[in-house]
């Protein structure tokens, strides 16, 4: 009975993945569409693979008896997710420490660390508590107005605590990267996190400035990062670019892309699987 399932969950959460489509142009539905499409299917296989392990080798669930195979399975895969999650860690841990950080300065009133870059770059490192990092290149080369709109597009970041949340979410796509959609879904979201963070950036400083600096960024060499690490040109491709600046430029979109607690209840169905450990006996 394991077997089948976990069989089961998998098809639902394969299922979930392959009808994922876009949610329009309203920033609240594009968010809440992406990150339920992204995250519920993988939440469903790691809560079925602890309900097995909870319920064990000996017993029947529903009149049909359970055993080894599909326990084996729940182990096996509970036990890839642990250990990619440490391989995760540790390859971002040691991208992060190529950077040339020194000591903390006060940049533009904000409390960062100044690297010896020969780019233009400027990004929140860290996960819960995150540090503004900025090339002295950039300081030395944008105008004063420049600069301020980029810092204010990382205080969004920091505000939102993006590098601790993308890292979970950029593990759950090296998860399960054999799931349909998935690297179009992690596209959809960087790209949600930017506009969001510039849309924050855009209150505060002309949007003309802040598109300028953007397209200056992202026309310089680029720095490997990992993408939980928020940094300011993270989006490339021109498609990608061209709708940040569009953004930018046009009308403020409407909605936010912050979540309220009712746009958190479809993670109660991730949680079905432990329910159903009910049926066994």
């Amino acid at each position: 009975m394991h077997t089948g399932f976990l069989l089961l969950t998998l098809g639902l959460a394969w299922l979930i993945r392959a009808r994922a489509t876009g949610a329009g142009t309203d920033w609240r539905d594009r968010w809440h569409a992406a990150l339920q499409s992204f995250v519920l299917p993988p939440l469903l296989l790691i809560m079925t693979a602890i309900a097995t392990l909870c319920m064990g080798t000996q017993g029947q669930m529903i009149g049909i008896p359970v055993g080894w195979i599909g326990y084996s399975v729940a182990i096996a895969f509970l036990g890839w997710a642990a250990l990619s999650l440490v391989w995760f860690a540790v390859q971002a841990g040691r991208t992060l420490r190529q950077l040339p950080i020194q000591e903390s300065v006060t940049v533009y009133g904000r409390l960062g660390y100044v690297v010896e870059l020969p780019t233009l770059f400027a990004a929140q490192i860290g996960l819960w508590t995150s540090r503004l990092v900025v090339s002295r290149h950039l300081l030395d080369t944008l105008s004063p107005e420049q600069t301020e709109a980029v810092l204010h597009h990382e205080d969004a970041h920091a505000h939102y605590r993006d590098p601790f949340w993308f890292f979970w979410l950029g593990w759950i796509r090296h998860l399960t990267h054999w799931l349909p959609q998935t690297e179009a879904l992690w596209q959809e979201l960087l790209l949600l996190r930017e506009l969001r963070a510039d849309q924050w950036a855009a209150q505060q400083v002309d949007p003309l400035v802040l598109a300028e600096a953007l397209l200056a960024v992202v026309s310089a060499p680029a720095i490997a990062l990992p993408d939980y690490g928020a940094a300011f040109g993270a989006i490339a491709p021109s498609q990608l670019l061209e709708e940040r600046v569009n953004a930018l430029l046009s009308s403020p979109p409407s909605g936010s892309c912050a979540l309220s607690a009712q746009s958190w209840l479809w993670l109660l169905w991730a949680l079905l699987p432990l329910a159903l450990t009910g049926l066994h006996s």
